[in-house]
């Protein structure tokens, strides 16, 4: 049976791709667990993804247990719209990087090695489908989800040949309850919904996806 680890687990895109994954141990890793239950299969840890080390504490602690990481799947990340990018404040800036690029760094340095020993693995990434061009306004936000596909497509190329498949999903805007309280006025329908990215992030996880290498695959919904 695969193990799958997902980080930003307990919101709502992760606890969609969690069940998702109805087929595999999960390793669930989030600051805060939430609603996340713990079973036979299922293990919850308290990680700080900004944090080298509580990141690789987390990885030992589900090979512990599981022996391997199949697949991981970097789903914490988060969105701020900004200000001229002149008027970016460093902190502003920091956050963008740290929360959409770093958690993805972090993963991979603690990930990797344990997949490369094991001989093989996948790895999702969540880009943004904004990230494809500037936007006004969204000049960290882009810069770090762009970043995100750039290290995508280049350790898809470094690990290609180890076996270990590496691509990301690019999403418009979820249908979540945060998003519905901040558009009123906006039609959900039109938005993707968590069940659907997440079958495609499934796709991407699977043996049927293992000629895909270092794709930015959109997932638009009718937005």
């Amino acid at each position: 049976m695969r193990t799958v680890m997902l980080t930003g687990a307990a919101g709502n895109l992760g606890r969609a791709v969690a069940s998702a994954f109805s087929d595999a141990n999960l390793v669930l890793l989030d600051m805060k667990r939430g609603s996340l239950q713990e079973s036979e299969r299922q293990m919850f840890i308290a990680a700080d993804l900004l944090d080298a080390k509580s990141v690789q504490a987390a990885v030992d602690q589900a090979l512990a247990r599981f022996r391997s990481i199949d697949v991981l799947c970097n789903i914490a990340g988060g969105f701020r719209m900004g200000s001229p990018v002149h008027d970016t404040t460093d902190k502003d800036w920091d956050f963008m990087f740290n929360v959409n690029a770093r958690t993805v760094l972090n993963m991979s340095r603690a990930v990797v090695p344990a997949m490369l020993k094991a001989g093989g693995g996948k790895i999702v990434n969540i880009g943004a489908f904004a990230a494809q061009k500037g936007a006004a306004q969204m000049g960290a936000y882009v810069a770090a989800k762009s970043a995100v596909i750039r290290l995508t497509e280049t350790m898809a190329a470094e690990l290609r040949d180890k076996n270990i498949n590496v691509n990301c999903v690019l999403p418009t805007i979820i249908d979540t309850p945060e998003n519905r309280k901040a558009m009123p006025d906006a039609d959900p329908m039109r938005w993707v919904a968590p069940q659907d990215l997440a079958q495609v992030i499934v796709f991407l996880a699977s043996d049927a996806a293992r000629a895909i290498h270092g794709a930015a695959l959109p997932v638009t919904g009718l937005s």
